[in-house]
C-alpha cells in the first residue's frame, strides 16, 4: 500500500519532476512486490537450483572480443560527419540567441528610460510585451536545441542499425567469435593479445560509409 508521504510526493512531481514521481511509485509497487513474495511459500537454495542445468561455456573454447565504443563514437569517419553537423546547427542557434539578446537586452534600457514619459499603462504594456519576447525566445531556442538532439540521435541510430550493427556481426561470424563485450567496462591483463578489435571495427566501418546526412532538425 503506499504510504500518505508517498501519496504526497507523487501529487507534487509538478515540483519534484515527473522522474521522481514515477522512481517513488516504483519504489512503492517494488516494496509491495517483495514483501508479497515473503508472505507467499519458499523453497531453499538448493531446492531452487533443481532447474538450473550444469551446462556453461568452455573456457578452452570460448572465443571472446571488447569492443570500445566510445572510441567508434569518436574516431569513424561518419560519427565524426555527423558530429560536426550537429556542431553546426547548435553554432546557428548560439549566435541567433546572441544576437536575439542584444536586441532585447536594448528594448529594456530603451524602456527603462521611457518610464518618466510614458503612463503607468502605456508602460505596463511595454513591459508585459517585452516579457512575452522573452518568454517565447526561450520557447523557441530550447524547442529547436531539442529538435537537434533528436536529430542527431536518430542519425546515430541510423549508423547503428544500418552499418555498425551489420559490421560488428560480420567481423563476429569472420573471427568467429562466442562473445563480444563493451570494452568500457571490461578490465584485461596482460596476456590479452587480439582481444581489443575496436580498431578493426572502425576501419570496417569507415570502409563500408564515410558521411550520414543528419536530418535537417525543426526551426533551421
Amino acid at each position: 500500500m503506499v504510504k500518505s508521504s508517498e501519496k504526497s510526493a507523487i501529487k507534487n512531481y509538478k515540483k519534484t519532476g515527473i522522474i521522481a514521481a514515477i522512481v517513488i511509485v516504483v519504489a512503492a509497487l517494488g516494496a509491495w512486490g517483495i514483501s508479497a513474495l515473503r508472505s507467499g511459500s519458499e523453497t531453499s537454495v538448493e531446492e531452487a537450483m533443481e532447474v538450473v542445468t550444469t551446462d556453461a561455456a568452455n573456457g578452452a573454447e570460448l572465443r571472446m572480443a571488447v569492443i570500445r565504443m566510445d572510441a567508434i563514437q569518436n574516431e569513424a569517419k561518419a560519427l565524426q560527419d555527423l558530429k560536426k553537423q550537429k556542431e553546426s546547427y547548435e553554432s546557428k542557434l548560439r549566435d541567433e540567441l546572441e544576437t536575439k539578446q542584444k536586441e532585447l537586452e536594448k528594448e529594456k534600457t530603451e524602456i527603462e528610460k521611457s518610464q518618466d514619459v510614458l503612463s503607468r499603462d502605456a508602460l505596463q504594456r511595454r513591459v508585459v510585451d517585452y516579457q512575452n519576447k522573452v518568454t517565447e525566445l526561450q520557447r523557441n531556442l530550447t524547442e529547436r536545441a531539442q529538435s537537434i538532439e533528436i536529430a542527431y540521435q536518430k542519425a546515430l541510430n541510423d549508423i547503428q542499425a544500418k552499418h555498425l550493427d551489420p559490421v560488428i556481426e560480420a567481423i563476429i561470424e569472420k573471427k568467429n567469435l562466442s562473445l563480444v563485450i563493451d570494452g568500457r567496462f571490461a578490465r584485461t591483463g596482460i596476456n590479452a593479445e587480439n582481444l581489443d578489435i575496436t580498431n578493426e571495427v572502425i576501419s570496417a566501418l569507415d570502409k563500408k560509409v564515410t558521411t550520414v546526412k543528419m536530418d535537417t532538425p525543426q526551426g533551421f
